[in-house]
């Protein structure tokens, strides 16, 4: 099975090693691409022609007040979040329907179902993720290809930490309760 992968630049070596050594029968390769660069994508597609295995993972996030979200900056959380993984899926599936096997995966956010009102532009991009992969498991039926969407919580990632640093920074709320706070009182719900 080949494994493929499009992550941060500083992790692939990392990610390579550790997949190796977990499961020495693979061959995994890595490479770094900016998928939301259509450029990148070609010499992604180049360098990987056939893949078995797509999640789509990328995506950027910033909490924004509605009213001032550019027209540029929501085509920005577009092109990234959206278009970059469609483009992927939109070259990979007819192979994966060909070869009659594979896995196509969208990693969505709860803010495409339960929007948090704080980053309408995000919570946009992850529910047409999850509306594109019901769509294309539509097209996979009666196949032994899947396409599904993972649809995590609030996850303490870097961009996370940094989102966090950037809301608590400048208050009074000690940073030892940074994380509790921001569950409290931002995702009442998570």
């Amino acid at each position: 099975m080949l494994l493929s992968m499009v992550v941060k630049k500083a992790d692939v070596d990392t990610i390579v090693s550790e997949i190796k050594e977990q499961f020495p029968d693979t061959n995994p390769q890595g490479a770094a691409y900016d998928i939301s660069q259509s450029q990148q994508r070609q010499e992604l597609f180049a360098a990987f022609p056939k893949i078995d295995i797509l999640v789509n993972n990328m995506g950027i996030f910033k909490p924004m007040d509605y009213f001032d979200i550019s027209e540029e900056t929501w085509q920005h959380f577009i092109d990234v979040n959206f278009y970059s993984g469609n483009a992927l899926a939109k070259f990979y599936l007819p192979k994966m329907l060909e070869q009659d096997f594979g896995r196509i995966i969208f990693i969505a956010s709860e803010e495409a179902v339960m929007p948090s009102g704080e980053m309408p532009q995000y919570s946009l991009t992850k529910t047409m993720n999850l509306s594109l992969a019901k769509n294309l498991s539509k097209l996979t039926k009666g196949t032994h290809v899947t396409v599904n969407t993972i649809m995590p919580g609030l996850t303490l990632t870097e961009g996370v930490q940094q989102m966090l640093v950037d809301m608590y920074s400048n208050t009074d709320v000690p940073k030892n309760k940074w994380e509790s706070d921001f569950m409290k009182n931002h995702r009442p719900l998570s």
